[in-house]
Order: C-alpha cells, then sequence, then structure tokens
C-alpha cells in the first residue's frame, strides 16, 4: 500500500494582503497529479486545511474541487483531520456525503472513540491499513478543570488527556488489526511535538495556554508503524525517528520560510514496515526579503527585474530614510515589472519611533493608533496636517476591520 502525507494547507491565507489562491491552486493541481503519476492508494490530510474558521468561498471551491478531482481518481482513500485553525463543525457538516466518496473526515473527536478508527481496503474489499484519525484535541476534549489547579497541574492532565486519548484509539485499531491480519497500522495527529522547529513568521503558535503543548515522542504507543502529523510547517521527524513524521506545510506561511525545502511524503508499506520518500514541492511563488542601505535594494531589485522575476519582496531598508521617500523610490524601482511589494520597514524609524516610548512602555501596550501618533510626532510632521493624516489613517483601520471573510472575491 501507498500512502501521501500532507498538512497545513492553509486556504484562504493572506500575506501581507495578498490572497494566495493562486498558489494554494496550484500546489493542488501538482498534488493531484503526484496522486496519479505515483499511483498512491490513500492521501493524507493532517489538519489546518483552512487558514480560519470561516473559510470563505473561494477556499471551498478550492477544497471540495480537489476532492472531487481526487476521489475519482487512483486513490481509493482520502482521510482528513480538523487542525487548531479548522472549524470542526464546518469540517464534519458534509461528512456523510463526502464518505459516498471514500473521503472520511474527522473534524472532532467522537464520543465513540471507535468513529477514529478507520479501516482501508482494496478493491477487492480486503483490508490493507487501519487508521487512527485523530484530530486536534482541544483542551475541552481531553481534560475537566479542577478546582484551585496550578498552571503546573492544568498541564500534566493536558498532557495525560492526549496520552489517554491515543492509547485509547490505538488499542482499539490494534484490536481490529488482530481481526484482520497484519497490516500497517496509521495514526493522524496535529500537535506541538517536543523539540520540534519552527520557522520566523510561519505563525505556529503554542497550542495550550501554559507551558505545555509539546508532546513527547514517547506518549504514542508503539503499535504505531507511522505517524502522520501536521501543525508545524518545517518538515521532520519526531525524536529523530523515521516513522513519525511532519510532512510540513507545502507553502512557505511567511517570508521566514521562503528557503526552507517544502516536501509531501510518500509512504510505502511492505507488510507493517513503512518505507519513506519525501517528495519536493515546486515553489509556485517566489519570496525574495530585501534588507540593507537602500542604495543595495534598489541594485538588487533591479537584478531582479533582469531576471524577469515576479517575486513579492520584503523590504528592510537600515539607513536614514524617510518612510514616504522610501516607499515611492522602492515603488518607482518595480514599477512596469512583475515584483510586487508586500512590506516595506525603514529599520532607523522603527528604531526612533521605539526609543520615543517612556521608559515603562513596551509597543505591546501601545494600540495601531497610537503608534501612528508616535511616527507623525518623530517625523515633526506639522500640527495642522496631522488631523487629516489622522482621519485617513483612521479610515483604513475601518476598511481592514470590516472586511467579511466570508465574501472574498
Amino acid at each position: 500500500m501507498k500512502i501521501l502525507h500532507t498538512s497545513d494547507w492553509h486556504l484562504g491565507r493572506t500575506l501581507y494582503g495578498r490572497r494566495r489562491y493562486e498558489e494554494s491552486a496550484a500546489f493542488l493541481d501538482w498534488l493531484a497529479d503526484q496522486i496519479r503519476e505515483r499511483q498512491a492508494d490513500a492521501l493524507l490530510v493532517a489538519g489546518d486545511i483552512f487558514d480560519t474558521v470561516t473559510p470563505g468561498n473561494q477556499s471551498q471551491q478550492l477544497y471540495y474541487h480537489f476532492l472531487h478531482q481526487t476521489a475519482g481518481s487512483c486513490c481509493r482513500h482520502i482521510v482528513i483531520v480538523g487542525g487548531n485553525h479548522d472549524s470542526p463543525s464546518f469540517l464534519d457538516a458534509p461528512r456523510d456525503l463526502l464518505r459516498a466518496l471514500n473521503v472520511y473526515v474527522v473534524g472532532a473527536p467522537a464520543d465513540d472513540p471507535t468513529e477514529e478508527v478507520l479501516v482501508l481496503r482494496d478493491r477487492e474489499s480486503r483490508a490493507e491499513a487501519v487508521v487512527c484519525a485523530v484530530p486536534y484535541l482541544r483542551d475541552r476534549d481531553i481534560r475537566t478543570v479542577q478546582a484551585d489547579e496550578s498552571a503546573d497541574d492544568k498541564n500534566l492532565r493536558l498532557l495525560a488527556g492526549i496520552r489517554r486519548h491515543y492509547e485509547t484509539v490505538c488499542g482499539l485499531a490494534d484490536e481490529r488489526r488482530t481481526d484482520l491480519g497484519d497490516i500497517p497500522l496509521i495514526a493522524m495527529g496535529h500537535l506541538f511535538a517536543a523539540g520540534g522547529r519552527c520557522a520566523e513568521g510561519d505563525g505556529v503558535r503554542d497550542l495550550y495556554v501554559g507551558t505545555l503543548a509539546h508532546v513527547a515522542a514517547d506518549l504514542f504507543p508503539p503499535c504505531i508503524d507511522y505517524l502522520a502529523l501536521g501543525h508545524l510547517h518545517v518538515p521532520q521527524k519526531v525524536a529523530g525517528q523515521h516513522h513519525l513524521r511532519y510532512s510540513g506545510s507545502p507553502l512557505p506561511m511567511g517570508f521566514g520560510e521562503a528557503r526552507q525545502a517544502k516536501q509531501v511524503i510518500e509512504v510505502s508499506f511492505d507488510g507493517r514496515k513503512p518505507s519513506v520518500i519525501e517528495l519536493p514541492v515546486p515553489s509556485f511563488q517566489e519570496l525574495v526579503s530585501l534588507a540593507g542601505p537602500l542604495e543595495d535594494i534598489l541594485a538588487k531589485i533591479e537584478a531582479l527585474k533582469a531576471d524577469a522575476s515576479a517575486a513579492w519582496l520584503d523590504i528592510l531598508c537600515t539607513d536614514q530614510q524617510a518612510a514616504l521617500e522610501l516607499r515611492e523610490q522602492v515603488e518607482q524601482a518595480v514599477s512596469g515589472s512583475a515584483l510586487e511589494i508586500r512590506r516595506i520597514r525603514n529599520r532607523s524609524v522603527m528604531d526612533q519611533a521605539l526609543s520615543a516610548m517612556h521608559v515603562d512602555e513596551e509597543l505591546e501596550t501601545l494600540d495601531e493608533t497610537a503608534v501612528f501618533r508616535r511616527c507623525l510626532e518623530q517625523f515633526e510632521v506639522p500640527a495642522e496636517e496631522q488631523p487629516d493624516l489622522m482621519l485617513a489613517y483612521q479610515e483604513i483601520l475601518a476598511d481592514l476591520r470590516q472586511d467579511d471573510k466570508m465574501a472574498e472575491a
């Protein structure tokens, strides 16, 4: 049996205001091609299919189009579990309909743990694998609140709840396997394993409040032949073990992941022994960070233009340069090219604005309006101009906050 393991699609994600539907569509088309070319029997998606709990119409269209496209291929089974970004009720709503296409969705832990145990069968109805489809386990799913519990007590109970859930579901799966023959037991999950690596700006956060959230490898029962995990965007093994894997996100979630090799994992089984191949995912959108004096940044932009690059740019200017002048010069430099500016920062402006704070202030204590007002003061914008600039800024903030996430274009 051959499976493909992926996770963390984050459909509907934006990068500094830019929707990423084209990249997501390109990845899903590539994944569908890989399924056909490599004759995969099953696809496992380990959570965070969507970037928000209220995915917009275009995100849903990408999701359902891919499922329809793949269900009619050589791939006999698709197993999807919910992640911390997903709405369990949204994922589970079409569950019965999708089951007719051999798409199995587990958005949240079931009251009956047997519902998380799936038997995958070949075209002759012979069992070929047992899958423990464990979704993201929320705090309320795995523990009860105790009076006067300390943070350490809470963390220990969370760990105990996660361990208990996997022991229960994997124990039931192992019992099923006893009746079905010597077939692989595959477990899924969406969590933060101890020692896991993240990338700057990837949006990965601890899943539980407190010092926990990092699950040790010995928590997973030894009966697991392959563990397909999601949540961490960097592809990696858990505790160096060949059969415990994060596939990582297929797209770089931010500029900090731009140089990171992305992959989907192919797992073939000889009996219960897994053989793993890492399939590199192509880059569908170039992301380039430019840092240094303005003169160097402009020279690098000219080099990118000469290569006909269509990169998205994250620019950090390190010399003294007024914010408006910096933006004007950079925008003029990319004019007429396919380059897109996604973010411009000025290190000296940031440092000066922060240095203008009182000694007992921190950036986190200021709201957006206060930070903008500090910038106006720091650059000595005439008092008579400040009200109009402040009004325009507040209108922009209002537009951003009122954006209807369910009405994406």
